[in-house]
């Protein structure tokens, strides 16, 4: 069970990790260089850029951050009276689990979706490019302050004694 645990610790904490960079990419330098361009152009890319991460390796990461994650949690309460790591772990479940896949879901996928509908050259878009840029920036940073928290929790769970 050990080594189980301890690999999806690592997934865990190296997922989260990733993620984490992706988002503070984004939220601290792409946004802003995107809201830049105008509107036609920004929205346009960033169309673009939601097209093209679904077929990517991030939503791989992603997807099995969020399994590995859950998967702790489960182990955290099934240990919870007796594993060091339990508090860890749960922690960071939850920090990656619902701050980070659950916000995307809910959060920045909408937007997303409301992006996708609009056609850049539109008045219609400019103004929701305008919302969506401050909107779905402010909830990557949160994503990103949850997903980096969620990758100490796990460190931490890396560097408690085992039972």
């Amino acid at each position: 069970m050990e080594p189980l645990l301890e690999a999806l610790t690592w997934i865990s904490a190296l997922g989260a990790a990733l993620i984490a960079g992706v988002f503070f990419a984004f939220s601290t330098f792409v946004m802003t260089a995107l809201g830049h361009r105008p509107p036609a152009e920004g929205i346009a890319a960033m169309q673009e850029i939601n097209v093209v991460v679904v077929r990517s390796g991030f939503i791989a990461v992603f997807f099995a951050s969020a399994i590995a994650s859950a998967l702790l949690a489960l182990f955290a309460l099934l240990r919870w009276d007796h594993d060091p790591r339990a508090i860890y772990w749960l922690a960071g479940a939850i920090l990656y689990v619902i701050g980070t896949f659950a916000l995307t879901i809910a959060c920045n996928v909408p937007l997303n979706d409301e992006l996708a509908a609009v056609d850049p050259a539109s008045a219609q878009g400019a103004g929701v490019w305008s919302r969506y840029l401050a909107d779905w920036t402010w909830w990557n940073t949160v994503r990103t302050a949850a997903s980096l928290i969620a990758t100490a929790a796990f460190i931490l769970a890396l560097h408690a004694p085992a039972p």
